[in-house]
């Protein structure tokens, strides 16, 4: 009876052995919050909690672990990919040995000001752990300037892969190493093989995708490592990454048409090498900017950036005197050597020189470099001594313009695609400058999570379905309910469309009319179309007539959200006509809000007559914090008569310098009787103050308010010219500088 008894025993203990051991190896298996708080308060080293597949709604996942190296405690998804946490949501962990992989952030937000964070409180940080193969996708909060971070690192010797990070539309910096306390100094964080995804305009400082460090602790080290990276049109704002701490280390990431900089903002003793920026020709793309001490930039390719001054492709600025922690230290000792410069328009040395930033770099280098290309024959810009910096073995084509003779050479400019489809000169030129085999070295497709899409496709017009839609009452609204992005509603000719409600529109959507008569759109509601977050409008050939709306003041044909939009917006104007907005005051074409953001605006081929408003007032940001409402501005071919309001009025206030636009253009442009009504404020017919770059050309003013130019930080570009006042204001200026030819005034 004891044998048998014991028999059983020993049998018993077998099967209760192969079931733990396959519920360590498989995973301990969560369907909710509970449940995973249980697992999370048992797990010791090799333990495995796997969230169950499905939708995760307004959880804050908090994990503490002791792991061991070789043996972590581990939090997967049960499907990499098929874990989705939504809602207002969190992920945060410490301990020691920990792995999370598999999630998918979407479709929420942080109620927090992290989304991963490497912590669980400011004494309990994550060491020796990892993150891979997750993914945040427009994890973005609803108010824009509402500030959160994507993933936060903390602590020592962690490891952050193969993560895709897409979209993020509020301010805050995408990913962040932080270095508040000792535990998170000289950290050797590795961040590498990940995929950051486009990222939109902001318009504001705090849109960087990468920060390590701040200036509060920059001449700390970090000694964090950075590498194999791919960087796809992330253009928050001026600094792509922001380094603010020393010892760091930027190797073999790609930088696809980026609207910005890897700017070596605090901190010494980085390390700059074999880094991709291809910018394509695509508008601000940018290089690499040094500031600060003991430098290396080096073996780095840089094709096709256009951006200027602090944008250029390389650039080294100039320092404050005995600077303060958070402004610009000299550059020193530092070397920007061996980099091959391929069409890109601007190097910049000095820059940044004024009364405050005058110490100039000293002992440094800028050595070995090629710099080949045809689309700006005059790359340098020099604003101050550059004494300070040794010249030598630079290389340029013959029909460009050397910044000195001496440590320079120039040879004919012969360029050809590589093996790798990249343009190069010549092997021996490459070998010159000892820069080694040219070519990426990562692709979109090493990088990311393995399981999630990588394509960053933009939101564009005119790449969905053609929709005929009839004339009539509410007809267009019904199309616009039953439209999908990119779809083009089609109207007749001479066709008649009255719309008795709003019209909501909260994707990219195209409203035309064939060739021929106009059709003519009509609201009773205050405004015709109302732009939603991830709305935009393009209109062709149509008329819109105010004749139909209420007898009340501000009503306007297009108006944003009056409530925050973390999406930015598009709006075309192209061959059309717009008539009597005369039921009352104030009635403006585009109405915008605080805290809205256009990519682009443009009225061409237009003619709008009889408004008692604006045609677009973007002004919104009157804190003068840097903050803007749109990027890009076109006015071209159209005429404007009897506007009582602007024309234009585009502000930018404060000395930010982390942006680039607002960018306008104004060309063939007549505007008659205008700018003269008793409610506009500004007294002109274009008012742009803070314009980074400006174009106005062959614009002709008659019997109207003038254009009010008032220009402020930051180097802007303007270039006035053809320009004919008659019985007008004329042109009013600050006194900053400009470029102005044949401006014609006060003739009768």
């Amino acid at each position: 009876m004891v044998l048998k008894s014991l028999k059983y025993f020993f049998v018993g203990l077998m099967i209760f052995t192969f079931f733990s051991c396959s519920q360590e190896e498989e995973g301990i298996l969560v369907n909710d919050l509970r449940e995973f708080k249980i697992a999370v308060k048992s797990a010791t080293p090799g333990t495995v909690i796997t969230m169950a597949n499905g939708v995760w709604e307004n959880v804050e996942l908090r994990l503490k672990g002791i792991g061991e190296e070789g043996n972590p405690i581990k939090l997967q998804a049960e499907t990499p990919g098929k874990v989705i946490i939504s809602g207002q949501s969190n992920l945060a962990f410490s301990g020691e040995y920990i792995e999370i992989s598999g999630l998918v952030f979407k479709n929420g937000y942080t109620p927090t000001s992290e989304v991963i964070s490497f912590k669980t409180s400011k004494e309990e940080l994550a060491n020796n752990s990892r993150v891979t193969n997750c993914v945040i996708d427009n994890f973005t909060n609803p108010e824009r300037f509402d500030g959160d971070t994507w993933i936060a690192l903390y602590g020592k010797n962690n490891r952050f892969d193969h993560n895709t990070m897409i979209g993020k539309g509020n301010r805050g910096v995408t990913l962040a190493v932080k270095m508040q306390t000792e535990e998170s100094r000289e950290n050797n964080h590795v961040i590498e093989f990940n995929y950051f995804g486009p990222r939109q305009i902001l318009g504001s400082n705090g849109g960087e995708t990468l920060r390590v460090g701040t200036s509060h602790y920059s001449r700390m080290y970090s000694n964090t490592i950075i590498r194999s990276n791919y960087f796809d049109r992330v253009n928050g704002e001026h600094e792509i990454i922001s380094n603010k701490a020393c010892g760091n280390e930027f190797r073999d990431n790609v930088f696809f048409e980026c609207q910005g900089t890897l700017t070596m903002r605090h901190g010494h003793h980085t390390l700059v090498e074999n880094n991709y920026f291809l910018g394509n020709r695509k508008p601000n793309t940018g290089g690499i900017r040094i500031i600060n001490e003991n430098q290396t930039v080096k073996k780095n390719y840089l094709f096709g950036l256009t951006g200027h001054r602090f944008r250029g492709a390389l650039v080294i600025m100039n320092g404050v005197p005995n600077s303060p922690i958070n402004r610009y230290n000299q550059v020193v000792d530092s070397h920007m050597d061996n980099n091959m410069v391929i069409n890109s328009d601007y190097i910049q040395l000095c820059a940044g020189s004024d009364e405050e930033r005058s110490a100039v770099p000293v002992g440094s280098t800028f050595k070995n470099n090629l710099i080949l290309g045809n689309t700006n024959l005059e790359p340098f810009t020099i604003y101050d001594d550059v004494s300070g910096i040794e010249f030598s073995g630079n290389v340029m084509n013959s029909d460009a313009k050397l910044p000195f003779q001496q440590g320079f050479e120039q040879v004919s400019l012969d360029l050809t695609k590589n093996a790798n489809s990249l343009l190069v000169p010549s092997q021996e030129l490459i070998d010159k400058i000892e820069f080694g085999e040219v070519n990426l070295p990562i692709s979109k497709a090493d990088v990311g999570a393995d399981y999630y899409a990588k394509d960053g496709t933009e939101r564009t017009f005119n790449t969905g379905t053609t929709i005929p839609v009839l004339p009539g009452e509410d007809t267009i609204l019904e199309a616009i309910t039953n439209s999908s992005s990119g779809d083009i509603l089609e109207l007749e000719n001479g066709g008649e469309y009255l719309m008795t409600k709003y019209a909501f529109v909260n994707h990219p959507i195209s409203i035309v009319v064939p060739a021929g008569e106009k059709a003519k759109l009509l609201s009773e509601k205050q405004s015709f179309f109302k732009i939603e977050n991830g709305g935009a409008l393009h209109f062709k050939n149509v008329l819109f007539d105010g004749a139909e709306s209420p007898d009340q003041a501000g009503n306007n044909v297009i108006s944003t959200s009056k409530y925050s939009m973390n999406q930015n917006y598009s709006l075309i104007i192209e061959g059309c006509e717009v008539k009597d907005l005369d039921k009352n005051h104030s009635f403006d074409f585009l109405k915008s809000y605080k805290h809205t953001f256009a990519d682009s605006i443009n009225i061409i081929n237009t003619t709008m007559t009889n408004v008692t408003g604006a045609v677009m007032t973007l002004d919104m940001e009157v804190e003068d914090l840097g903050i803007y409402n749109v990027e890009n501005v076109k006015i071209v071919g159209s005429t404007f008569n009897g506007v009582l309001g602007a024309i234009a009025n585009v502000y930018r206030g404060g000395t930010d310098e982390s942006t680039f636009g607002p960018i306008m253009t104004v060309s063939d442009v007549e505007i008659n009787n205008s700018g003269k009504g008793k409610r506009n404020k500004v007294g002109a017919v274009l008012r742009f103050h803070g314009v980074q770059k400006l174009k106005v050309d062959n614009v002709r003013v008659r019997d109207s308010k003038g254009i009010d130019l008032f220009l402020t930080n930051g180097e802007p570009i303007t270039k006035i010219s053809n320009i004919t006042f008659i019985n007008s204001t004329g042109l009013t200026t600050n006194d900053e500088p400009y470029e102005a030819v044949n401006i014609v005034s006060n003739l009768k």
